[in-house]
């Protein structure tokens, strides 16, 4: 037994206790490092990720989080309402177990109906003719399905590509001198449309390895340079580096997120970040007729769990304001998405200017979804010149 002593006080502490102290210490650090290791060697789509996290949390109510601040500051517990106040750990630990809020019917049904999730989703602001029946939704085929060998018609995509240049743009009086300044990439690479394949008829196989979303974004990037802003398209195939490194189709957007990340980071002069994406609704949900031409109908898809809600929300709203005043019946909305089923975040937590935008469906042809692309590059670079003067440093006063 050891002894320190002090001119008032002695204390006695046993040896067996700072031993026991020490090996709790030493087994505490080896299970510390076996468990990081454990974590760090698994296969990607095994290891806890960001999204898993927030997946769990969001089991919890929003009244939770209140009553733990409240245990620090009782100031916090006045936000809640008189009969809220009490935790009730019965239903909270139901919740964890089976992933059901007693409170909201819809967290059984929508994991037990095919579908049903999809209407976790939230009309923020209603397209011509958009209700809760027709809102976008993306169907998600095995990747089997959807890496099988089709025929595509090179043709159309030819055709489209001649009708668009019937159409020059004026050159733009402003530039971005260069900068590249959106980025414009495809979490979903291989979403295609039925009239570019041959011989395919079933709206779940319309996929394609070249002939797909991305001669959309590589269209959008074109229209907005012919513009005078800068655009950069990402020539990554997420669904091929999903096959790389063995991970499942669900894991999309945490793919598209490396490639946005590293994009951001090779480059400071992006501001805007733009997904492009296809619905899998058919025709007469995604064509409007404007001036008796045929164009593909777009919508603003905006994840409700991300950090930067509000400003993304801004932006898709501007948008679908200038196409409802210049191309009348084009935008479809402006959707919130979120809960299980569903990322709810989209990327769009890296920036204060990220939105995904669903342009046309399955039935469109790339001449429709062409007309719609210069359509949204004309808004935006309305938006965008108007924002610039906006933001730009008033002149020096002259002394």
């Amino acid at each position: 037994m050891k002894r320190w002593r002090s001119p008032n006080v002695m204390i006695a502490i046993p040896g067996a206790s700072i031993k026991k102290l020490l090996m709790l210490i030493i087994l505490g650090c080896m299970m510390m490092f076996m468990l990081v290791g454990a974590l760090t060697s698994l296969r990607p789509e095994y290891r806890p990720s960001s999204s898993s996290l927030n997946d769990m949390a969001a089991h919890f109510p929003e009244e939770t989080f209140i009553r733990l601040f409240a245990l620090e500051n009782r100031y916090f517990a006045q936000l809640l309402p008189k009969d809220r106040r009490q935790t009730n750990y019965s239903s909270l630990l139901f919740r964890l177990a089976t992933s059901i809020n007693p409170d909201d019917p819809r967290s059984l049904l929508g994991s037990e109906l095919p579908g049903f999730a999809l209407y976790d989703s939230k009309i923020l602001i209603a397209g011509e003719g958009t209700d809760y029946t027709n809102m976008p939704y993306e169907s998600a085929p095995p990747l089997e399905a959807m890496l099988a060998e089709r025929q595509a018609s090179v043709d159309e995509l030819e055709q489209a590509n001649k009708n668009e240049d019937e159409k020059p743009v004026p050159p733009p009086s402003q530039t971005t001198g260069g900068k590249k300044v959106v980025y414009i990439y495809n979490t979903h690479t291989h979403e295609s449309f039925l009239p570019a394949l041959k011989g395919v008829t079933d709206p779940d196989l319309a996929f394609h390895p070249t002939v797909n979303i991305t001669k959309v974004g590589e269209k959008l990037a074109e229209e907005l340079e012919k513009r005078g802003i800068g655009a950069e398209v990402s020539k990554i195939d997420i669904v091929s580096e999903l096959l790389k490194k063995g991970m499942k189709y669900s894991q999309s957007y945490d793919m598209s997120r490396q490639t946005v990340v590293a994009a951001m980071k090779q480059n400071r002069d992006l501001h805007y970040f733009i997904d492009i994406h296809r619905d899998s609704r058919r025709r007469k949900y995604t064509t409007a007729t404007i001036n008796g031409v045929d164009y593909a109908r777009v919508a603003f898809i905006i994840g409700g769990e991300n950090a930067t809600y509000e400003k993304n929300l801004q932006l898709a709203t501007a948008l679908h304001q200038l196409l409802q005043k210049k191309y009348p019946g084009l935008s479809r909305g402006v959707i919130e998405k979120k809960g299980a089923g569903t990322n709810g975040k989209f990327n769009q937590d890296l920036s204060e200017n990220a939105i995904l935008i669903e342009v046309g469906g399955v039935d469109n042809t790339f001449t429709e979804l062409f007309r719609s692309v210069s359509a949204l590059a004309d808004v935006f670079s309305d938006y965008y010149w108007q924002a610039e003067k906006v933001e730009a440093p008033a002149p020096a006063e002259k002394k």
